[in-house]
């Protein structure tokens, strides 16, 4: 089909009850051990001349000896880092909670707070008060800020972002930006789950360093076939997986329902589907991990 492309693979995502019931244990236990400390730090944007000031959560992993270890920056999407009552995202804190479990540390971004903004999602793309610009600068200064830390090893970075996080990884990791080429400091590793592809694919894409990204068949908001083609184009340095009957937010845990405030999308004006797909969660999760732990070796 149009979606199969020469870099791009289809995933069907076994169940695999054994290892779903024991993913679960280890995560509620994980979750229950978070360490999460508030932290801030300076994006490379500037406004009035001053670096931006960010807020994030930083989650440290005990490491043996007290060795530097690797850091993955995990980035919102349209919807912001936190839920209706102030609370950090589930989605952010399994994630978290799954990073610290294999010995790494977590930096959760928000890059909305701390500009005033709620949420981006009702926004129309064009007029979207948070561009992707933005989106990069904040996650060059995070990659930074993680890479000063004594506790992190500098080397082994990476980054994880979902929908307009997702496609600021894309964004943070194509070295024909200025800021990102000249960057001391970069992602070894980069997971992109469902993002727009479509801008980075018109402006050309040249990855720092291997990239993941993880799209849905049947995604209406952001469609999967720009990331085929993008990866195809990347020379082997991107790799998109394709889950089959899957729509956005497919790792979430919420049953698929139509957003009718949303803007944008592939059919504008229709809405667009959002929810999970458990196949699709657990495979694409096995591959995050699989990916990560292959390129954070030491």
């Amino acid at each position: 089909r149009a979606l199969d492309g020469p870099i791009s693979s289809r995933a069907a995502g076994d169940p695999m009850k054994p290892w779903r019931a024991a993913a679960a244990v280890a995560l509620l236990a994980a979750l229950g051990a978070l360490a999460q400390t508030r932290v801030e730090l300076p994006s490379l944007d500037r406004r009035d001349g001053e670096a931006v000031k960010l807020v994030g959560d930083w989650f440290a992993s005990a490491a043996p000896g007290g060795a530097r270890i690797p850091a993955v920056l995990l980035l919102h999407g349209c919807g912001g880092a936190y839920d209706n009552k102030g609370a950090l995202s589930t989605r952010l804190r399994e994630y978290a909670a799954m990073i610290n479990a294999e010995g790494w540390h977590a930096l959760v971004l928000d890059s909305l707070t701390p500009r005033g903004i709620s949420e981006l999602c009702t926004q129309r793309t064009g007029a979207r008060a948070i561009t992707q610009s933005h989106r990069r600068l904040d996650s060059l200064g995070a990659l930074a800020w993680m890479a000063q830390r004594p506790e992190v090893d500098a080397a082994r970075l990476a980054m994880v972002g979902w929908s307009h996080g997702g496609s600021a990884v894309l964004a943070a990791t194509n070295e024909r930006q200025r800021d990102v080429a000249k960057s001391t400091f970069r992602a070894r590793a980069a997971v992109s789950f469902y993002p727009g592809c479509t801008a980075e694919l018109n402006r050309g894409h040249k990855p720092v360093g291997p990239v993941l990204v993880l799209v849905g068949e049947r995604d209406d908001w952001t469609a999967a076939a720009p990331c085929v083609e993008l990866a195809a184009r990347s020379g082997g340095a991107m790799r998109t997986v394709v889950y089959p009957d899957a729509f956005h937010g497919f790792d979430g845990s919420a049953a698929p329902r139509v957003r009718r405030d949303v803007p944008n999308g592939v059919n504008p004006g229709q809405g667009v589907t959002v929810g999970a797909n458990p196949a699709a969660r657990e495979a694409s999760q096995r591959e995050m991990l699989t990916f990560l732990r292959e390129r954070l070796a030491p």
